[in-house]
């Protein structure tokens, strides 16, 4: 296996969302991922994650047996990460926590996966993405047309905020493992990362440039230069255009001749000067508008259904998407001028093989070809 991180062993914990996803981006970059699933996976949710548990070697194991533990622990003995997705706790009860791992293998970088955290009033009871992304402030800034905060899918809780943190934490504290021999545990808690992402919104609020009401700020759905409108197809365009040299090129794309650019920012001109722009966009469809602004920099961009976003030029010129086993997978991230973006399929590694001729585990039935 090629790739920035070949050589780093991991041992994943099977969980959902944001840990397979860490699991993911790590395989991707090259490491060496052995996926410990727990007996009897439901094949409903092992075909909806496909794309989530790629480049995985995969064997089953019941963690609350001996032998389960003993497996655990003689594989971490020779990794380099291991990550879990329990609530605080479960991986102690089970006795592979912490205590016990770092205690065979000083060096083991521990990243720990949950939604409120390893500590808190919160930290043992059960949530999902929206309900993270609402205590942390990042939802309700997110409204919609009716003033309800509408939640972006799962993607900036589970995602952005949580498999994207553990994998960023267990490569921070990897390094400084091998700097130092000495390993850590990474508490990476969704309720963290996605406050983490309202960084710019909180500073935005500090020197008062988000103090209207939601819908009417510069990000949100008031600005007249940046949204969401929709085009005479009942179709969408999103607008972009923050510096003032975009917006002369918007105005001018959209025939709005008597707007004054140096007004850009005047909150006061917003509301109507987006009926306008709202009025002017449903005059012509996405593509018509895409013939105006395609290739300028009017920062003016199709909003493409999923299943369209796998056929655009763009996208298909970088191999945004890839397809593997009849499967379209997003292609690895980010890009590396040493390594191939590729897929990698799961594959062995002589020192993983020997563990498992060791213990008497017979891996191959159970690989991952994904």
């Amino acid at each position: 296996m090629s790739g920035p991180l070949a050589g780093v062993r991991v041992i994943e914990l099977a969980a959902i969302g944001p840990a397979p996803f860490a699991g993911m981006l790590l395989a991707d970059l090259g490491a060496e991922v052995i996926r410990i699933d727990r007996p009897l996976p439901d094949p409903g949710y092992e075909a909806m994650h496909s794309v989530l548990n790629r480049g995985r070697r995969r064997m089953t194991l019941d963690l609350k047996s001996a032998q389960g533990v003993s497996v655990v622990r003689r594989l971490a003995q020779s990794a380099d990460i291991l990550t879990e997705g329990f609530r605080p706790g479960v991986a102690e009860r089970l006795g592979i926590g912490p205590a016990e791992l770092l205690a065979d293998n000083p060096a083991l970088v521990y990243g720990r996966m949950t939604g409120w955290g390893q500590h808190g009033p919160l930290a043992t009871a059960a949530g999902h993405d929206i309900g993270y992304i609402a205590l942390s402030g990042a939802l309700a800034p997110l409204v919609g047309s009716d003033g309800v905060p509408v939640p972006p899918l799962n993607m900036l809780g589970d995602f952005g905020g949580g498999g994207m943190l553990l994998a960023v934490g267990v490569l921070a504290a990897l390094q400084h493992a091998r700097a130092t021999g000495e390993g850590q545990v990474v508490d990476a808690a969704i309720v963290d990362g996605a406050a983490l992402l309202t960084a710019m919104h909180q500073a935005m609020r500090a020197i008062g440039a988000w103090s209207a009401p939601p819908g009417h700020n510069l990000f949100d759905g008031g600005a007249p230069y940046y949204g969401v409108f929709r085009t005479r197809d009942d179709k969408f365009l999103s607008v972009g255009a923050i510096e003032p040299q975009f917006y002369r090129l918007l105005l001018d794309g959209l025939g709005l001749t008597d707007v004054d650019p140096a007004t850009q920012n005047d909150q006061s001109t917003w509301p109507l000067l987006r009926t306008r722009v709202a009025g002017r966009i449903a005059e012509r469809t996405r593509d018509e508008w895409m013939a105006v602004f395609g290739g300028t920099d009017a920062c003016v961009a199709p909003v493409l259904e999923p299943g369209e976003a796998l056929a655009d030029a763009h996208l298909a010129s970088r191999s945004t998407y890839v397809e593997q086993d009849g499967v379209q997978h997003p292609a690895p991230a980010p890009r590396f001028s040493a390594t191939p973006t590729q897929l990698h399929s799961a594959g062995g590694e002589d020192e993983t093989e020997k563990i498992l001729a060791e213990i008497g585990w017979d891996s191959t039935p159970s690989k991952d070809r994904s």
